[in-house]
């Protein structure tokens, strides 16, 4: 195994999802290293669909809050209860605190005009995410289950989907990462029947 790919596999295995953070605010050179990165994805025709918002002021990330738990006070509603349980079990609830908590929301909106742009986002997110894990910054992918009530409310065109908002900061989160199945268990090899080896 090459050095590179041992190094890829520790960051990618110690990265988890953190939703309390310090106070502290990261340098924002550290976040453009990681944005850097995640332009290297690839995407659909090199379009680059992925367009980035980094929010610090208090008073717009107070209103992507509230534009965001607006649309999961509603989610929360129509959910069964079974998987409202597990939710809470998790520890989740419609409300967001993170969106104000966070020293830096980066906010990943992705260009609906270019060819397959979700896939194309999503990947740059996954480089993304590994990036800010490399550079000490602790994050997690908070899709909004109305995106469009937080779209509106950043002034994001029309032309363009709220894909995710990641936010960041230095890790204050205890908890420990969840366990990840093995790769062979996930995998078949030519058919679907046939499992990895």
């Amino acid at each position: 195994m090459t050095k590179e790919l041992e190094l890829l596999q520790s960051i990618a295995t110690r990265r988890k999802t953190v939703r309390r953070f310090t106070t502290e605010k990261p340098p924002l050179e550290l976040v453009y290293k990681a944005l850097d990165t995640a332009c290297q994805a690839p995407s659909g025709s090199n379009t680059q669909p992925w367009r980035f918002m980094i929010v610090e002021d208090p008073v717009v990330k107070s209103r992507i809050r509230e534009a965001a738990e607006t649309g999961e006070k509603v989610f929360y509603e129509t959910i069964s209860a079974e998987r409202k349980k597990k939710y809470n079990a998790m520890g989740h609830t419609w409300k967001k605190p993170m969106l104000e908590k966070a020293p830096i929301l980066l906010v990943v909106a992705a260009d609906a005009t270019a060819p397959n742009f979700r896939p194309s986002v999503w990947l740059a997110v996954g480089y993304l995410v590994l990036a800010l894990e490399a550079v000490g910054l602790g994050s997690v992918t908070y899709t909004p289950s109305e995106a469009e009530l937080v779209r509106k409310a950043l002034g994001i065109p029309d032309e363009y989907t709220l894909e995710t908002i990641l936010p960041l900061g230095y890790p204050a989160d205890p908890k420990d990462k969840a366990p990840r199945k093995p790769a062979k268990e996930l995998t078949r090899v030519n058919y679907w029947g046939v499992p990895g080896s």
